[in-house]
């Protein structure tokens, strides 16, 4: 046998079925796009912000730890969080909003769903193979993405070929991206938030989970006025609610581990088996409506995501006005698909800076 060439003769895939699903999720263009897309901030706001990219990798990383520390399938909780935002449109959740209301008056009732948009670029959208649309992934990894939010009762499931239980609970690691998720977005917004300018500590503080942050930040011996507390504050804040999250639910998880790791056996109306403490929980949820009501609905995030919400409407007018307006590959697929459909599909995979240019060549305006 010649050097290195047993490299090139393995017979089957030597990656256990998860790391294939992630390795080929990692590899399709709908991930890459992710990093032009909106978390909060616009990209082009500036280099700093965090996209649907940096999210996902934020809340992978998380998902992992949470996963190792329980003792479940670190991989499957990886590709879970790393396809969870997938089908998302650009200008984050405003876009979404937009185009499910447009689909709703074309007579689409189903309208639009990021989760199911993520199954749909999972299973339809992504073209790998000759045979087949999709990626080709595990039954356990296309769950966790439809499912890793509740409720699970949503009417687009009806329509699939493939049916989900959805009387049960998804696997645990589903429900752990569930909460990585969280963490994430809770801590990087108020990373990104207070850099932006558009919320404060004084702000922060008056929240009661801040608070105990705020103690762990003081115990290092950095003050609120050092340049490093913010650093230490959502680092602080992360650990805070990891930690809480694991102690809290290492005796859930062991006890549901014994029964299936991975196939869903728990009745949806049963609570979780993992999760935040009560107090946590409590305090989370309150911090989070204090993000909303001084962070989100800012101002200067509230006109960028109306620009980007006209965007979104501009573009699905005119490609439902002239077909011509579509590139040729999205025309070849109206044999098979909802012309309404089609134009979502296509608006939905643009990246922001994407949009913002087709919406400039076709009216002439700039946003």
């Amino acid at each position: 046998m010649k050097p290195n060439e047993r490299f090139f003769k393995f017979d089957e895939d030597f990656r256990d079925p998860y790391a294939r699903d992630r390795d080929r999720v990692l590899h399709c263009s709908s991930f890459r796009r992710l990093e032009y897309k909106t978390q909060v901030f616009l990209n082009h706001e500036g280099d700093y912000f965090r996209t649907r990219l940096t999210h996902s990798l934020e809340v992978s990383q998380i998902a992992r730890t949470l996963s190792r520390m329980l003792d479940l399938n670190e991989t499957l909780a990886e590709v879970i969080a790393l396809s969870h935002d997938l089908g998302h449109t650009p200008f984050g959740h405003v876009g979404g909003d937009e185009l499910d209301k447009l689909l709703k008056e074309d007579g689409r009732p189903l309208g639009f769903e990021h989760n199911f948009q993520s199954f749909r670029v999972l299973t339809k959208l992504e073209k790998r193979y000759k045979d087949f649309d999709g990626l080709n992934l595990t039954f356990a990894t296309l769950e966790g993405v439809l499912k890793h939010s509740y409720p699970y009762k949503k009417p687009f499931l009806d329509t699939l070929d493939i049916r989900f239980d959805l009387e049960k609970h998804p696997s645990l690691e589903a429900m752990v991206v569930d909460h990585a998720d969280e963490i994430a977005y809770t801590s990087h917004d108020i990373d990104d938030g207070i850099k932006y300018g558009l919320i404060t500590f004084d702000d922060l503080l008056q929240d009661t989970l801040c608070l105990r942050v705020d103690e762990m930040v003081q115990r290092e011996g950095i003050d609120r006025n050092e340049k490093l507390y913010r650093h230490r504050f959502v680092a602080g804040l992360i650990k805070l609610l990891v930690e809480d999250f694991i102690l809290h639910s290492k005796d859930g998880a062991k006890q549901y581990r014994q029964k299936q790791p991975i196939v869903a056996t728990l009745h949806a109306k049963d609570s979780l088996p993992v999760g935040f403490s009560k107090e946590t929980a409590t305090e989370l949820k309150r911090l989070k409506k204090l993000l909303f009501k001084t962070l989100y609905t800012h101002e200067k995030i509230a006109r960028k995501m109306h620009a980007g919400k006209q965007c979104i409407k501009g573009l699905y007018k005119a490609f439902r006005e002239d077909k011509n307006l579509l590139p040729p590959h999205q025309k070849e697929l109206f044999s098979v698909r909802k012309e309404e459909r089609i134009v979502a599909d296509y608006i939905a995979a643009m990246t922001d800076r994407y949009a913002m240019k087709t919406y400039h060549e076709i009216y002439g305006l700039s946003l």
